[in-house]
C-alpha cells in the first residue's frame, strides 16, 4: 500500500505501518474471541514498544475517550497491557498519570488469552453440555425406551469427553511458565513433522497402561536423573539404529 492511500495524514511512514498493522490485527480479533478494538490497542501498543496515555492511544487510532477507556481496561483484563506510570514529559505541569505498555512477553500474555478463553469460553460450554446431558438422562427415566433421547445421550456423552479433554489441554498449556511454555513449543518447532509422526504412530500401537506408566515414572524424576536417563538412552537408540 502506497503512502497516498493514508490522505491527508502528517504521521510518519513507521506510525501508518503500525495503524495498518493495528486495523488488521482487529479484524483478525474476533477469530480468537477477542473485540476487535481490544485487538487493535494491543496490536498499536506493541509496535510502539513505549507507554502511551489514554488520549495518545485515541487519537492516533480515532477511538472515542468511552471506546478507549473500555478497550484499554478489558486488553488490561485480559492481560495484554499493563498499567504504568506515565512518564514525565518536557512542558508538562502537575503530577503524573496512567499510561498503559504491552506486555513484553509475548509467551507471558499468549498464556494469559489461553486462561482468559478458557474461563470463558471452554468452562461454560463444559457446564451447558453436562446439563444437557443429566436432563436427557432425567428424560430417560421417565421415557426408557424413547430412541431419540437414546441417540442423544450417546452422542452427548462422547461430546462431553472431547469437550472435556480437549478444555483439560488448554488449561495445561495456560499453567506453564511463559518459558516452559517457550521452550516446548520451540523444541516441538525444532522436530521434524516426519519424527512427530512416527512418534504417535509408535505410541498408537503400545498398550495405554504401558504409556501412562512410562509417562508417570518420567514425571517423578529429578532433573538430574532425568539427564542421566536421557543419555542412557540415547546410547541405547544409536546402537540398535547401526
Amino acid at each position: 500500500m502506497t503512502d497516498q492511500a493514508d490522505g491527508p495524514d502528517d504521521a510518519s511512514r513507521a506510525e501508518r505501518i503500525r495503524r495498518r498493522l493495528a486495523d488488521a490485527w482487529g479484524e483478525m480479533g474476533a477469530a480468537w474471541g477477542i473485540a476487535p478494538a481490544i485487538a487493535r490497542v494491543h496490536a498499536y501498543l506493541m509496535a510502539r514498544q513505549e507507554p502511551l496515555t489514554e488520549r495518545e492511544v485515541r487519537e492516533a487510532l480515532g477511538l472515542s475517550h468511552r471506546a478507549a477507556s473500555l478497550a484499554l481496561a478489558e486488553a488490561e483484563a485480559w492481560g495484554l497491557v499493563e498499567r504504568v506510570a506515565e512518564s514525565r514529559r518536557v512542558g508538562r505541569r502537575g503530577p503524573a498519570g496512567a499510561a498503559y505498555q504491552a506486555i513484553g512477553d509475548h509467551w507471558r500474555w499468549f498464556g494469559r488469552v489461553v486462561a482468559e478463553r478458557k474461563v470463558r469460553e471452554g468452562d461454560p460450554i463444559v457446564t451447558v453440555l453436562e446439563q444437557s446431558l443429566a436432563e436427557t438422562l432425567a428424560a430417560l427415566v421417565r421415557q426408557p425406551g424413547d430412541p431419540d433421547l437414546v441417540r442423544l445421550r450417546d452422542w452427548l456423552s462422547t461430546f462431553l469427553v472431547f469437550v472435556r479433554l480437549f478444555d483439560r489441554a488448554v488449561g495445561l498449556v495456560s499453567r506453564l511458565e511463559p518459558t516452559q511454555l517457550e521452550r516446548a513449543v520451540r523444541l516441538l518447532g525444532d522436530v521434524p513433522d516426519e519424527t512427530v509422526i512416527r512418534l504417535v504412530r509408535l505410541l498408537e500401537g503400545l498398550p495405554d497402561e504401558d504409556v501412562l506408566g512410562l509417562v508417570e515414572a518420567l514425571s517423578h524424576l529429578s532433573p538430574g536423573a532425568a539427564r542421566r536417563a536421557t543419555t542412557l538412552m540415547s546410547g541405547v537408540v544409536r546402537t540398535l539404529s547401526r
